[in-house]
């Protein structure tokens, strides 16, 4: 992929402009042409990489930085065939709703009332505002975890750390302890009266049980984004 401004001409990743522009010192960092190297090394030796290049910065082509409302912090992507497209727990329509999605949903159903979907496509969220992160943004077919440590972690990092340092109220919503280890990195950076911060369980069939059922994220995040005089957020999938 080619960069849009030519004084980012050495970096192999292509992202929206204001993202650009939100990240434009990380953007010349040598770790990243690192990452563009590994993954071409990767596919060169016949690894399947999930998802597709065009679909790796997904969730910053939908969620300009200038509109992000809450961010939804996920692991790393799917790692089944045609699942991942760049969205944290998302995938395009057509392919079978994982596990931990059909419980996001289940939630979804509990808290608003709102009945489980046909498909699991959550770009009508991502169009709202809601920044669908995943913490690393390739995985190896049928290897979770499997780019883990290359360098997308300090990328998906600087993105949090650009939300937080413009003092915009936003809404973080943290399911599963990796997440919440995740957010530990930003204890500096947030102002506890600027944001709101969910936590719960991971909604994994191994942890919805132990707190992610019942935690009403979506209601709480709409009544705080109106209290701060922000549009709720439509959580049905359309």
């Amino acid at each position: 992929m080619q960069v849009m401004q030519s004084n980012f001409s050495m970096l192999p990743f292509e992202i929206e402009s204001s993202w650009q522009k939100a990240l434009e010192e990380e953007l010349k960092k040598p770790y990243l042409l690192e990452l563009a190297v590994f993954l071409e090394k990767e596919r060169a030796m016949g690894a399947q990489i999930y998802p597709p290049k065009n679909l790796i910065f997904n969730a910053l082509w939908n969620t300009p930085f200038d509109q992000v409302k809450v961010v939804i912090i996920g692991q790393d992507p799917y790692h089944g065939p045609g699942q991942a497209h760049g969205l944290s727990f998302s995938v395009p329509e057509g392919i079978p709703q994982p596990p931990s999605l059909k419980n996001i949903f289940k939630e979804l159903a509990e808290d608003l009332g709102i009945p489980a979907p046909s498909h699991g496509c959550l770009l009508h969220w991502a169009k709202q505002g809601v920044l669908l992160l995943n913490a690393t943004l390739t995985v190896r077919q049928g290897e979770p975890m499997s780019h883990e440590g290359r360098g997308w972690e300090q990328f998906t990092d600087s993105i949090v750390k650009a939300l937080l340092i413009q003092k915009k109220p936003m809404v973080f919503i943290l399911w599963g302890k990796w997440a919440q280890k995740k957010w530990e990195h930003f204890k500096n950076l947030q102002d506890p009266n600027q944001h709101l911060v969910l936590t719960a369980a991971h909604p994994s069939p191994f942890s919805a049980h132990q707190g992610f059922f019942g935690c009403h994220h979506f209601s709480k995040t709409n009544q705080w984004l109106e209290k701060h005089h922000l549009t709720p957020i439509d959580w049905k999938i359309v």
